[in-house]
């Protein structure tokens, strides 16, 4: 059965109206964390060339082989060594107009995770000593990005609730301590991956290699009602 009552009718739409009549503050947070990486993922290659492709191929196999051998000696499981490219090309020269055929290029990537990081230098060196002639870059990560960017997360939040009490202060308003929108504005980035110079990396000896910090940032944008 159902009863009307006249004193409460409409109500709802007059507490949704009601709501759409409050007085709004909106602010932005900002957090951010430092985090030693405990990882690196590094991109090593071997490049071949030679006027026969079935040639340049052996080479190329025969070396990338050694280098593979060379990374799990140094306890690399073979699961954290995979191939990430591998590209055949023709390569020409080209003088005065004329394209003349120089041979074939053959190219190897191996994409390798190392999880003890102090090893890093030591396997850049050992592949390069056992034939690679590429390294494209180095990605420094942590394992656990998340538990680093939740408390990034909360720091953004305690941001914009710094921020909101302050504004309020200065406009002398009553500010309601719990937000009606709380949004997430950001999403962990992937590591950067630092360039090498192959020519460099054979000529050093010993190369240093330093994973320095990540810094991980989280921004939220919070809405507050005040009267």
């Amino acid at each position: 059965m159902y009863y009307s009552y006249p004193g409460y009718q409409n109500m709802g739409f007059r507490q949704q109206n009601d709501e759409t009549k409050l007085n709004r503050l909106t602010v932005t947070g900002e957090g951010s964390v430092s985090a030693v990486p405990d990882q690196a993922m590094i991109t090593i290659g071997v490049i071949t060339e030679n006027m026969n492709l079935s040639t340049a191929q052996k080479e190329n196999a025969s070396k990338t082989s050694s280098v593979i051998n060379a990374l799990m000696s140094l306890g690399i499981p073979q699961q954290d060594i995979q191939t990430s490219s591998y590209r055949i090309e023709p390569q020409y020269n080209y003088e005065n107009g004329q394209q003349t055929f120089r041979g074939y290029r053959v190219e190897h990537q191996l994409q390798v995770t190392v999880k003890d990081i102090s090893k890093t230098g030591q396997v850049i060196d050992q592949a390069v000593a056992s034939g690679a002639n590429s390294v494209s870059s180095i990605q420094f990560s942590v394992s656990n990005p998340d538990v680093f960017y939740n408390q990034a997360l909360t720091a953004a939040i305690q941001n914009a609730q710094q921020k909101a009490v302050s504004m309020a202060r200065a406009m002398q308003v009553i500010l309601q301590p719990v937000p009606i929108v709380v949004q997430e504005l950001s999403q962990p980035l992937p590591p950067t991956p630092i360039p090498f110079q192959a020519a460099t990396l054979a000529q050093s000896t010993g190369t240093p290699i330093q994973p320095g910090e990540n810094k991980i940032t989280a921004t939220v944008k919070i809405e507050y009602t005040y009267s």
